[in-house]
């Protein structure tokens, strides 16, 4: 006669997966660290990355990416058939930098503050005499003061090529850049899309900037 094993409690699904991605426990515990840094939780779903991808202007190659946590993005910008040396991306968490360096060591990995992005592009020559396409950005923008956010928006569409679009997703459901804001620096924005199965749902929005005003005749 056998007798019957205990039976152990697994950890619901969704638990079982988060623990099987020592990339998304690296993420928690920046997070734990200095949660006013981190833009989430967890790392971001590989649906959101398509929604973001989904708003590259056509035909674009250069592409600037802040924020790249763990590398969703990053993934996703490589799989849609952006070249590796046409890809820059800026992270300021030293212990998520040198992950990302291990995972695509064929793209510009760049440790530095999305405030400095002038500095950066001018330092490493990309895109030079071409401007980047876009700039995708996983930085949590609704956390950051209005200062912040200038200083971001202002060096990001310094190094974009006329045309060019910042994507940017938040977990808020209106754009985390005040009006007032985008007026001021001639700027105008759209809701791209909402990715209903990211932890927590996010928006994606789409600057870009605003058409000069044709000159009147007299």
């Amino acid at each position: 006669m056998t007798r019957d094993r205990p039976r152990t409690r697994r950890a619901p699904a969704r638990h079982r997966d988060f623990a099987a991605r020592p990339d998304a426990w690296m993420f928690f515990r920046q997070w734990l660290r200095n949660p006013r840094a981190m833009a989430a939780l967890s790392p971001s779903s590989r649906q959101l990355a398509r929604l973001m991808i989904t708003q590259l202007p056509a035909g674009a190659r250069h592409i600037i990416e802040l924020g790249g946590g763990t590398g969703v993005f990053t993934q996703a910008l490589l799989e849609h058939g952006i070249v590796p040396r046409e890809l820059l991306v800026v992270e300021l968490n030293e212990e998520l930098h040198q992950l990302l360096r291990r995972r695509f060591p064929d793209v510009q990995i760049v440790c530095g503050d999305a405030q400095e992005l002038e500095n950066i592009v001018r330092h490493t020559g990309f895109a030079a005499g071409h401007g980047a396409d876009a700039v995708i950005s996983g930085l949590g923008m609704l956390s950051m003061p209005r200062s912040t956010q200038r200083a971001i928006l202002s060096a990001v569409f310094a190094v974009l090529r006329p045309g060019g679009r910042f994507i940017q997703f938040t977990y808020a459901p209106a754009s985390p850049v005040s009006r007032e804001l985008l007026n001021e620096l001639g700027l105008e924005v759209r809701r791209a899309g909402i990715a209903l199965l990211n932890v927590p749902p996010a928006t994606v929005f789409v600057y870009t900037a605003k058409a000069p005003k044709p000159a009147r005749s007299r």
